[in-house]
């Protein structure tokens, strides 16, 4: 059984950005998982700030509306695990974003989160659990 793969901003922008340092290092990881990648509003949120060159907000749209990316996620569901998540690592500080994808991944068994942000690292699901991360080596 595959593990659903869950990914955040910067792996987004990364991907977009061929100047990202992490750019060919995502590009290479993402060769080799199987879509859709899973993600929330949030993370398409700050993507699309992050992305000020029309023509890259544009290609994430087109990964969307062709299903390589796909919204699983619904706030109104997890609202007061979301605000836990975000009390509990308020000294991090830990991002609306963050503390979404953190719910997904309790919430997806099996799932993998493609990041390079260091506090995924330090959050937990369930209050003990290390996420299962595809994680740039040091």
């Amino acid at each position: 059984m595959n593990r659903q793969v869950i990914v955040d901003t910067g792996i987004l922008v990364a991907l977009q950005n061929r100047n990202d340092h992490y750019h060919e290092w995502a590009v290479r990881k993402l060769a080799h998982i199987t879509p859709p990648l899973l993600t929330c509003e949030a993370v398409i949120s700050e993507t699309c700030f992050l992305l000020r060159d029309y023509r890259k907000r544009d290609v994430l749209f087109q990964w969307l509306d062709k299903g390589a990316i796909i919204m699983a996620f619904q706030l109104a569901d997890h609202v007061k695990a979301i605000q836990s998540l975000m009390s509990k690592y308020a000294d991090i500080p830990m991002s609306f974003a963050d503390a979404c994808l953190v719910r997904m991944a309790e919430c997806q068994v099996r799932s993998q989160l493609f990041t390079m942000d260091n506090d995924f690292k330090l959050y937990r699901k369930h209050g003990h659990e290390p996420l299962a991360l595809i994680f740039p080596d040091a």
